[in-house]
């Protein structure tokens, strides 16, 4: 069921960190949070939704950091150069988070709302089990809410070759966030295509 909670009217007790670290291969190498969606960067929108939700927003970035740090309380960059993917960034961000919990959301998705973001909040459970989307069945990484205590464990995995970050957080347990499977808030516009077109019901 898709979540429909009023937006927050208080900042939350956690950090949030906004992916923005990858290589844009589907943009044609183009930094995606920089890339103009109806004028402004898709890391504006984001930001527009986050901001008031958090005194600790990051930013997970490998370039143009000068670009993006109008929109953070603080920047990460991945410990390898190389662009090895979402779990360096989210590893980044838990050991720079100064929240118990640490919520994770891609640059690419501008339609998130208040709304989603306190039913991942809701939805957190007594055995600090990390939260994340399940879309029509499907995890999605990019939607989730992890409590910083796991940095510990993702950095052991890193260690023994994991590179997947929902394999990752799968191990730890997950706790779903049922949202449907044409919710426009979970659009991703991470390659020119999707950019031109608007997903329904999502804002003009």
């Amino acid at each position: 069921m898709t979540p429909t909670r009023p937006a927050i009217a208080t900042p939350l007790p956690c950090s949030i960190l906004l992916l923005a670290g990858g290589r844009g291969l589907r943009m044609g190498g183009r930094d995606k949070g920089l890339v103009p969606w109806r004028g402004r960067p898709l890391i504006a929108h984001v930001h527009d939704v986050v901001r008031p939700l958090s005194d600790d927003l990051i930013i997970s970035c490998n370039r143009n950091a000068e670009q993006y740090r109008p929109y953070a309380d603080q920047l990460v960059a991945d410990a390898q150069q190389d662009f090895p993917g979402p779990l360096a960034g989210v590893l980044a961000g838990l050991a720079q988070a100064r929240h118990p919990w640490l919520l994770v959301l891609a640059c690419d998705a501008p339609c998130i709302d208040g709304a989603l973001i306190e039913a991942l909040w809701q939805a957190r459970c007594a055995g600090e089990q990390p939260v994340m989307v399940q879309q029509d069945g499907q995890w999605q990484p990019m939607f989730s809410l992890l409590p910083t205590r796991l940095l510990g464990d993702l950095r052991q995995a890193w260690d023994q070759g994991e590179r997947s970050l929902l394999r990752a957080l799968r191990v730890q347990g997950l706790t779903p966030l049922h949202c449907a499977a044409d919710d426009p808030r979970l659009s991703n516009f991470n390659s020119p295509e999707l950019l031109s077109e608007t997903p329904p019901g999502s804002p003009a």
